[in-house]
């Protein structure tokens, strides 16, 4: 169990995040040389928390309009794009879908034979569903983006 001191909120019936957690990632976004003052961490937990809460409660709101009584990825991504965060939408988008291909030996056992896309099959897979995302949120048909020569994985 955890300390409640560990956790940042009033009370325990406040929606919180792991103190130690959040600090590791602040301090990692950060130079190695600047340090952050205990109340600017807590603020930025705060932030965070606040955050968090206000786009679970517009993905309701999305999901409630579509008649469903789950929230599915689709109405997190459209709560970014109503709440005015529409530029992180595909960066979202992409750490959802690299979750997916990392949990997905565990949850399907699909690709658990140690069979490994190349770096080109990757990216059009991931070309691919950045494609069905866009159709679904856009209600259109799907136009794969394709990446920018800047982007290129080659070193």
């Amino acid at each position: 169990m955890m300390d409640p001191m560990d956790i940042v909120g009033k009370s325990k019936e406040d929606a919180s995040l792991p103190k130690a957690t959040m600090t590791k990632i602040i301090k990692e976004m950060l130079p190695p040389d600047v340090r952050v003052a205990r109340d600017a961490q807590d603020l930025l937990i705060e932030c965070c928390v606040e955050f968090i809460n206000l786009i679970s409660s517009e993905s309701n709101e999305v999901c409630g309009r579509e008649e469903k009584r789950t929230i599915a990825p689709e109405h997190v991504l459209k709560a970014l794009e109503v709440l005015g965060f529409g530029e992180y939408i595909e960066e979202v988008y992409a750490a959802y879908e690299q979750h997916k291909l990392e949990t997905m030996d565990l949850r399907s056992g699909k690709w658990s034979n140690g069979a490994e896309m190349t770096e080109e099959e990757a990216l059009a897979e991931q070309q691919r569903m950045f494609a069905e995302a866009r159709a679904r949120m856009n209600g259109g048909t799907a136009t794969p983006k394709q990446p920018e020569p800047d982007q290129s994985l080659e070193s």
